[in-house]
């Protein structure tokens, strides 16, 4: 439910985005047409903003919806065991110590960039701390995701999902 709350936001970003990018492709083709500057930084850090947002945010999200990275050729002729055998260990062994490690990482990074309000180095730019904050929760909430698919595959490998399925179906029967 969380993560659908999360791709309920990028459902709203995205317009954002595509609205601040067109506005700063106009604003730079009239802008040289007629010799003028009227794309200001903070407009383009805004379209920069939106997009590391969609991405940061949607890890989670397509991670639970499947739609990250595979190597599609081997894992789509795969049975539901052994996908679930691959993706429960890359959960475990990968997915989440990678993130822990990042956030690990990556909390000296933000505390300074909290520490000093850091902005941008661009005339009229914007804050960076709260985008660099954002790697920090992209993470959390990829751990947060791994976690839940790992429990998920490890369903699916101990045979708990078909009895759970088995119960649903037998329960939607009986009403």
């Amino acid at each position: 439910m969380f993560t659908e709350r999360v791709g309920q936001i990028i459902f709203f970003i995205i317009p954002v985005m595509i609205i601040v990018g067109v506005v700063n492709a106009i604003g730079r083709a009239i802008g040289a047409f007629i010799g003028q500057t009227l794309v200001s930084n903070s407009l383009l850090e805004t379209q920069w903003y939106a997009f590391s947002l969609v991405f940061l945010l949607g890890a989670g999200y397509a991670l639970k919806y499947g739609e990250h990275v595979r190597v599609d050729v081997f894992y789509s002729s795969w049975t539901p065991k052994r996908k679930a055998l691959i993706d429960f260990l890359g959960a475990v062994l990968f997915l989440i110590p990678f993130s822990i490690i990042v956030i690990v990482v990556s909390i000296p990074w933000v505390s300074n960039s909290w520490a000093i309000l850091e902005m941008s180095g661009d005339p009229g730019g914007l804050p960076r701390y709260p985008i660099k904050t954002m790697v920090i929760v992209c993470f959390v909430l990829l751990i947060i995701q791994g976690i839940s698919e790992a429990i998920k595959n490890l369903a699916v490998l101990t045979g708990a999902k078909d009895q759970l399925e088995e119960a649903r179906h037998g329960a939607d029967i009986a009403i």
